[in-house]
């Protein structure tokens, strides 16, 4: 059986700070609700290259889109078939419907987006158009 320490009696903000962490540890919290698909964002000169891990997910499942400077991933990840007399022992990977927008620091179009996927690990490479590159200036002797 969990006993609860508190600290002194003389100290009510401290008695209710020990309340509150011992009540904590029997609350459930959302670290578990992280979000889905986790990815890793870089940019270059000429493309923003973004990687997504989302194994056990068939590619035609997954929907990719760019609308001005936002690129958005979403799918489903389909619950398998079990036996109606199977029970769950542990049930970590969320299944259903998921989307995950990306905002890009330039607006893009569909046709500069390039996407692969390998050993459940999505690959998106979005072009930056040339309009929005950034340009030398050559400087002219006086």
């Amino acid at each position: 059986m969990y006993y609860p320490t508190y600290t002194r009696r003389s100290d009510p903000f401290g008695m209710m700070r020990s309340m509150l962490r011992d009540v904590n540890r029997f609350i459930p919290t959302n670290s578990d609700q992280s979000v889905f698909p986790v990815v890793n964002v870089w940019q270059g000169d000429d493309a923003v290259a973004v990687t997504a891990e989302i194994p056990g997910i068939d590619p035609s499942d997954i929907d990719i889109s760019v609308k001005d400077n936002v690129l958005t991933i979403s799918g489903e990840r389909k619950a398998p078939d079990l036996p109606d007399t199977a029970r769950w022992h542990r049930n970590e990977r969320r299944f259903g419907k998921f989307t995950r927008a990306i905002r890009l620091p330039f607006a893009a179009s569909d046709e500069k987006v390039e996407a692969r996927m390998t050993a459940g690990v999505l690959r998106i490479v979005v072009g930056r158009p040339d309009e929005d590159k950034p340009r030398k200036i050559e400087i002219k002797a006086a």
